[in-house]
């Protein structure tokens, strides 16, 4: 199991604001977190990467590492095994291409010049995006810098990408295509766990779904789903016509 989460409270501020929480993914698996703006998704991903502590867990292990009794100083090489994909791509957009992802490299160990161009190349082959080492960030569209941060993400080999809301500022179409790419990944083993409110899109590229709502955490499946599609729906309606 790379994450397994028994029974674990998220607090923020004094907030709880997940309780009894049971999550977990393994290898391969393509994993949608949705729930509306506010409701925990972005904080249980934060504790996966040790962004957020955890308060209280029966537990909650990610990659083989208890994160609630984890030292400062282990933390790096946790996060080693992951890939984290932001909403807002945090390219580095003083440099090109080619140099924010050896930064990456740099950063986590790599030495030898050939080999950190080698796993370059195969990154950008993996993304489609093989032509634009030498660009800036700003010489790219969203969609585009948003390769090159999955990119990024596939570095070292992570066992597990952990992606916070990747497609929330891009257009459908654009949107769709990143899914479908990181469904890609998934399928050759590298779990992925996305948080997303573009429920349209799980009809599209199916997987496991969970749902935070009302400080809880539940995995939804077959007509559970389809309901909380249309009350979702419903709701945005109603507060439209409020607006």
């Amino acid at each position: 199991m790379l994450i397994d989460y028994k029974n674990v409270s998220i607090c923020q501020e004094f907030n709880c604001v997940l309780k009894d929480v049971n999550f977990h993914a393994d290898d391969g698996e393509f994993i949608y977190i949705i729930g509306r703006v506010g409701s925990g998704k972005s904080s249980l991903l934060k504790t996966m990467y040790c962004e957020l502590d955890i308060e209280e867990a029966e537990k909650a292990e990610v990659l083989g590492s208890d994160v609630t009794k984890i030292k400062r100083k282990n933390i790096p090489a946790l996060r080693k095994g992951m890939g984290i994909i932001f909403q807002d791509f945090q390219l580095l957009h003083d440099r090109t291409v080619y140099k924010n992802l050896k930064f990456v490299l740099k950063a986590t160990g790599w030495k030898d010049k050939k080999e950190i161009d080698e796993r370059i190349d195969e990154v950008l082959h993996a993304v489609g995006m093989e032509g634009v080492k030498e660009k800036m960030p700003h010489q790219l569209s969203g969609g585009e810098q948003q390769r090159i941060a999955i990119a990024r993400s596939l570095l070292n080999r992570p066992k597990v990408i952990i992606a916070d809301e990747p497609t929330g500022n891009l257009d459908v179409e654009t949107a769709s295509n990143i899914i479908s790419l990181l469904k890609d990944i998934s399928q050759k083993g590298t779990a992925v766990i996305m948080s997303t409110h573009n429920i349209s899109l799980i009809d599209k590229y199916p997987g496991i779904v969970y749902c935070c709502k009302d400080n809880t955490l539940k995995e939804m499946t077959g007509e559970d789903l389809q309901s909380a599609f249309r009350t979702d729906s419903a709701d945005e309606a109603e507060a439209g016509e409020m607006e």
